[in-house]
């Protein structure tokens, strides 16, 4: 038996000790906590980008992701959602369940669609980190800007003259998620371009000498203004508010959705504040089928020397990125799979949108011209790390990707590193000799004397 003195004392401790009855998530956390009424308003029919956490307060996993759930949601701040819902709440369970969920914690990522109230849902199966998960999600925020030049400029100008654009003067080729976010809270009033330095007319004609810069044209003829703020979200909204005000959120979804119900009038007088949960419960179900979508298809591998020379290392290949694999006389190393699921998910993209983009392979390690072509790169020769190279024989350079200490592979890095060889960015190295397979001139020219 504990002294009554020791007993008031582990009374008291317990006592202070916080209490959320909500689960996991104080009032205070940037982590948005969402129900089962609250799921269709803020977040199917939201324009931004969601992550959502279904989790259980005792789940020991739960407990373990929050401290790197609640550091993404503040580095999302302003680009997306980061939100999660108790599912041990007797009031959720039963949507819990219709999401699909069998474990905890379940992360899902939540992307807009052309259709209004139904977003695509698809499962998170990253690194339980705040760098995947962001990564991850920045990586789907929807692209409502536009890619102009020299060339198209005025056409674009020219399109809904009355209405203000926002052009972004970069030195960068990818389009950042700040810029995405900025055109989703403008999206519908403020149309957002952007638009590469080296477009010397388009430069000189808004005076620009500092990138990235921020051009406002308020539309109807106005003068161009020139933002000399702080690149963040938070002034660049203030400085383009001006001409508009950013939409609420959601928006333009809930109002398009309360503009049919009067007409259904039979519905009307049984649609009073309890019945609507229900109904956007309802709503959401057309959205489960997608909620695991077919994983993207490998990239092809290229199991022989023979095959490697014939696709990327004779003297008229083209661009090839490379996945030389390490050694694993079991499943490949988590590195590894990363690489190849960021790979294919890319190479799937493209093939979605039918844009061009030049062949991945990966390389195993029992290939006999991968521990060469490592030796001939430089890279490490104890096949023992996987390696994502790029390399064009025709024109005789190459690349390496480098992942960092932290070993990332994640899609938004190796998708800017890929787009950066498509539109021409950054260094390249001059290919060694010997990598490059090259036609034995003796034997042609004995062939020759023959004839």
């Amino acid at each position: 038996m504990l002294p009554r003195s020791a007993l008031l004392l582990v009374a008291s401790l317990l006592a202070a000790l916080p209490v959320n009855a909500d689960g996991l998530y104080t009032k205070k956390s940037p982590v948005l906590q969402i129900d089962q009424k609250s799921y269709n308003q803020l977040i199917a029919n939201s324009n931004y980008t969601s992550i959502v956490e279904f989790y259980a307060p005792w789940c020991g996993h739960c407990q373990n992701l929050k401290p790197a759930y609640e550091k993404a949601a503040k580095n999302l701040d302003g680009l997306a959602k980061v939100a999660a819902i108790n599912c041990d709440d007797d009031a959720n369970k039963p949507f819990c369940g219709q999401m699909g969920v069998q474990g905890f914690p379940t992360l899902k990522i939540v992307t807009p669609s052309k259709k209004a109230g139904k977003p695509r849902v698809e499962d998170y199966q990253g690194p339980r980190t705040a760098k995947g998960i962001v990564d991850a999600v920045a990586e789907r925020i929807p692209n409502h800007v536009k890619r102009v030049t020299d060339k198209n400029l005025d056409e674009w100008l020219s399109e809904d003259a009355e209405v203000p654009k926002a052009l972004l003067f970069t030195e960068k080729g990818t389009t950042s998620s700040l810029i995405r976010a900025l055109a989703i809270d403008f999206l519908g009033s403020i149309k957002v371009a952007q638009i590469r330095n080296k477009e010397s007319n388009a430069v000189e004609k808004f005076g620009v000498t500092e990138f990235p810069t921020l051009v406002l044209l308020p539309g109807n003829g106005k003068e161009h203004i020139l933002f000399d703020g702080e690149l963040k979200k938070g002034p660049m909204v203030d400085f383009l508010s001006q001409v508009a005000p950013p939409n609420a959120d959601p928006a333009p979804a809930p109002e398009k959705a309360k503009s049919k119900k009067p007409s259904a009038s039979e519905k009307k007088p049984k649609s009073d504040e309890p019945s609507e949960p229900e109904d956007s419960t309802a709503e959401a179900k057309p959205s489960v089928p997608v909620q695991a979508p077919a994983p993207a298809p490998a990239i092809d591998t290229l199991e022989t020397s023979e095959a490697l020379e014939a696709a990327c290392l004779a003297p008229k290949s083209g661009t090839c990125v490379l996945a030389l694999l390490p050694e694993s006389d079991a499943e490949p190393t988590q590195p590894a799979k990363e690489a190849l699921e960021t790979l294919a998910e890319i190479a799937h993209k493209h093939a979605r949108k039918q844009t061009k983009l030049f062949p991945l392979y990966s390389i195993p390690a029992s290939n006999t011209a991968a521990k060469a072509l490592r030796a001939g790169l430089g890279l490490p020769e104890d096949a023992q790390s996987v390696e994502v190279v790029a390399l064009n024989a025709r024109r005789g350079w190459w690349r390496h990707y480098d992942p960092s200490d932290s070993a990332d592979f994640g899609p938004v890095r190796v998708e800017a590193w890929i787009d950066a060889i498509r539109l021409g960015e950054g260094s390249r190295n001059k290919l060694p000799e010997g990598i490059v397979v090259t036609v034995d001139e003796p034997a042609k020219q004995t062939d020759h004397d023959e004839l």
